[in-house]
């Protein structure tokens, strides 16, 4: 195996050269990294790239006995062992802040400064070298040889490495192991490598392991930050349904206290909006209409009388009957309803079922004579539930009708007063409730579900 590394590890840094270089250019281009952090593995990629160029030209110019072989083995391996430095305290410095932000760590551990003076030293110790030959010297053939100290050059590496191994496993019940993974990995692959490398001579392990563990670091955080912006999307997408909720909790409270306002003016129709609404509700929902559209009946019938609000209260508590001119004052109440509710044009269907409810099939009803399907939908339905409310709940002049006769009332009334499906609707409504229970109740602890 190591004889097929040795032989083939030229090509694999070429490959992996060129997979670091792609890295950094998609890391530039990545909106889902914070800018600190896509520098750092920006610099990581492209410092990795030259470190595999560098490496792999030491090994093309060994033994080379030209000028040129001359100045580049030495170059080339001078650079290998500071871009090595160089990547260790990119991480020290990554590690740093990944921990501070997604570990929520409260104070940096010592353990990050002294992995800089380690790494320090250790730059100072390589410029020694080429005045001393402590890690590494060359031959009279131009040829590569350890240093009497050349144990030192893997003793740092392992010590600042191993810091930070132990500062990750502090860390690691605070991080997901989408998180942890990479760290770990980082920190402890290069440390095998070098020891495995210590006693192996012609094998670049320890810079291939740490090179493949920096694309490794990357993968991960694109996958862990594209995991947080998922995350985010649907903290987004469960912020904007809570506000909704409240937006519908809201706009029906508010409809509803309209509605009692608007009731106390009359001490015989007392929660009538409140039923009217419920059963309309109850009409959409078995005629299999959208949580939306129940939702808007449901609040369009809450303020389907809004426009008694202008009509003097002497003509809505009179106990007898109305003469023609207090009549035509009741009737209009839609018009005023409708134009009272026409100003809120963010839910145009509010003013549907003030305006149209007491119109008719036959055409003869008011305020505009509609007829058939020239009434909406919502005025239909909420025309049924209204008659039905009045005819089941107590009146100044008569109390409240048996259950036969309010539905006989209605077949009498349907395809002329009543629409002819809304009307069965509410026919078998009727038929189900053989105990007559809805009919008016003053209930108002009672809640409706609202889609």
């Amino acid at each position: 195996m190591l004889e097929f590394l040795k032989a083939h590890q030229q090509n694999m840094m070429m490959v992996l050269a060129g997979v670091c270089l792609v890295m950094s250019g998609f890391v530039l281009f990545s909106r889902t990294i914070s800018r600190r952090r896509k520098t750092q593995l920006f610099v990581l990629g492209i410092t990795s790239m030259f470190l595999l160029i560098f490496d792999r030209h030491a090994y093309q110019f060994r033994g080379d006995g030209s000028m040129t072989g001359f100045v580049m083995v030495r170059l080339c391996n001078f650079m290998v062992y500071s871009l090595t430095l160089v990547i260790m305290w990119i991480f020290n410095e990554y590690l740093g802040e990944f921990l501070t932000e997604m570990a929520e760590m409260k104070r940096r551990a010592r353990r990050f400064t002294i992995a800089r003076v380690l790494i320090i030293t250790d730059a100072v110790l390589i410029v020694l070298t080429q005045f001393t030959g402590l890690y590494y010297y060359f031959d009279e053939n131009n040829l590569y040889q350890r240093g009497k100290g050349f144990i030192l050059c893997f003793f740092f590496p392992l010590v600042i490495t191993a810091m930070q191994l132990s500062i990750v496993y502090d860390q690691k019940d605070k991080l997901r192991p989408i998180q942890e993974i990479p760290l770990f990995l980082f920190t402890s692959l290069p440390i095998i490598a070098s020891y495995v490398q210590v006693f192996v001579y012609g094998l670049s392990l320890t810079n291939i392991t740490l090179v493949s563990t920096v694309m490794v670091l990357y993968v991960f955080a694109i996958i862990e930050t594209d995991d947080e912006v998922e995350k985010a999307h649907h903290k987004e997408v469960e912020l904007l349904r809570k506000e909704e909720q409240y937006m519908r909790s809201m706009l029906v409270q508010t409809a509803s206290a309209f509605s009692e306002a608007i009731e106390a003016k009359d001490r015989y129709t007392n929660g009538h909006s409140r039923r009217v609404a419920e059963y309309s509700l109850k009409i959409a929902q078995i005629d299999g209409k959208s949580d939306k559209e129940c939702r808007e009946i449901y609040i369009a019938a809450l303020l389907h009388d809004v426009g008694k609000i202008g009509i003097p209260d002497a003509i809505i508590n009179k106990p007898g009957k109305l003469t023609d001119e207090e009549y035509a004052i009741i009737k209009a109440h839609p018009t005023l309803g409708y134009q009272i509710l026409s100003k809120i044009t963010v839910a145009d269907y509010l003013n549907v079922g003030a305006h149209y409810h007491h119109e008719r099939i036959d055409g003869k009803g008011y305020p505009d004579g509609l007829k058939g399907g020239e009434i909406p939908d919502i005025a239909r339905i909420i025309a049924i539930a209204d008659a039905y409310d009045a005819m089941t709940s107590k009146r100044s002049y008569r109390d409240v009708l048996p259950q036969e006769k309010v539905r006989n009332e209605i077949i009498n009334g349907l395809g002329t007063q009543f629409d002819i499906h809304y009307g069965r609707i509410m026919l078998k409504m009727i038929d189900e409730d053989k105990e007559y229970r809805m009919r008016v109740h003053d209930n108002t602890d009672e809640k409706t579900d609202i889609p």
